[in-house]
């Protein structure tokens, strides 16, 4: 039995090393600004998963693509076996699962949860004692499969609305809710008439003045998408963001990330964003490897969006769970959620600072101009 039990532990080990190996060789791909911008596109209509997990979903689906098993080269909506067996669907035979990091739980109880050495333990069945607080927490991660709803036959799926808007066109509700959330961080929110009012920008973030400016001579999509830049910048680089603004180039591509996802969750053309190169400015970050800026800001920026968007009543794509999904059902079967809290919890620590300089920051201004 110990054997048998040390076997099925090695053999998990061995999944998880090449669950790792692939996720790494898929962000080691995102060398482009078109490949960085097509990830957070993904990610944007699959945001209820952590970035890690869109790309290993994005670089499995593409191989079932090649190999003529899915119709799409894009996923529509992803669960697992017997969540798709809830909505009365079953995976067919000869379709393989796409291998994801889910999160393995533990309970532990405390008489005095405030100290962190206070927290012990529970055994599977063991109960808290009398005055002791339980709690689940995070303790490793495990394989886990999903499949895309093409891989599954049976019940049809609802179809939700999506939003449609034509070239130019703004979605409605979009501008207020973002305004919104620029006057709750403490922000005044300006309209002026041009870039010269603005050095030239499209927008500009005053973290001294606290005002945020949009020039008003573009079309509305261009307005929302600047004002969805800016309110990256107050959420993610103002004076307390001390790590974050060590290098502005990631600070920008940060701002236009969140803009990029905020626009794909409401149906905006991303075509047209212009973002730097990842192998420009992840290499530039002393002390840590391209492959990991990339993931700690994929994440950073997934979780400034997902913020935001939750605080918007405009209509949105779907988030990958498939319609009519029970949400119970989805929260015990998949934790998602506590992997990317467990994600997002690191990037914010260690942002190092730019090759060959001293401490650099970004000024107190902080500008979206054309060329991003």
């Amino acid at each position: 039995m110990m054997a048998s039990m040390e076997e099925g532990r090695a053999a998990q080990e061995a999944k998880l090393d090449a669950l790792h190996e692939k996720l790494t060789d898929a962000v080691a791909q995102l060398v482009s600004g078109d490949d960085w911008a097509r990830a957070l596109a993904f990610a944007a209509r699959f945001r209820s998963r952590s970035f890690n997990n869109t790309l290993l979903i994005w670089v499995q689906h593409c191989a079932a693509f090649d190999a003529k098993l899915v119709p799409s080269p894009m996923p529509t909506y992803v669960a697992g076996y017997k969540q798709w067996q809830q909505l009365g669907r079953q995976v067919q035979k000869g379709q393989p699962g796409y291998q994801i990091l889910a999160p393995v739980t533990g309970r532990f109880a405390s008489a005095n949860p405030s100290d962190p050495a206070s927290w012990r333990r529970l055994n599977r069945s063991e109960k808290p004692k009398p005055g002791e607080v339980a709690r689940s927490k995070m303790i490793g991660v495990r394989p886990a499969y999903v499949w895309d709803a093409s891989q599954t036959a049976g019940e049809p799926l609802p179809s939700p609305p999506a939003p449609i808007l034509l070239e130019g066109e703004a979605p409605a509700g979009l501008w207020e809710g973002l305004a919104a959330q620029v006057h709750a961080a403490g922000f005044s929110l300006l309209r002026v008439p041009d870039e010269a009012s603005i050095h030239g920008a499209n927008g500009m973030t005053d973290y001294g003045a606290k005002t945020v400016a949009v020039r008003e001579d573009m079309d509305p999509a261009a307005q929302v998408k600047t004002l969805a830049h800016e309110l990256g910048h107050v959420l993610m680089h103002g004076p307390d963001q001390l790590e974050a603004r060590q290098h502005r180039g990631i600070g920008e591509v940060e701002a236009e990330s969140v803009a990029l996802m905020l626009g794909a969750a409401h149906g905006l053309d991303t075509s047209g964003y212009t973002i730097p190169y990842v192998s420009t400015w992840a290499a530039t970050v002393d002390g840590k490897e391209p492959v990991e800026i990339v993931k700690t800001t994929g994440e950073r920026v997934r979780k400034t969006a997902l913020a935001i968007l939750d605080q918007l009543d405009s209509a949105q794509v779907g988030d990958g769970t498939p319609p009519g999904l029970d949400h119970e059902t989805l929260q015990r079967d998949q934790t998602e959620r506590a992997l990317a809290a467990r994600e997002r919890s690191t990037p914010e620590r260690a942002m190092p600072q730019p090759l060959g300089t001293g401490p650099r920051h970004i000024p107190a201004m902080s500008t979206h101009g054309p060329e991003l």
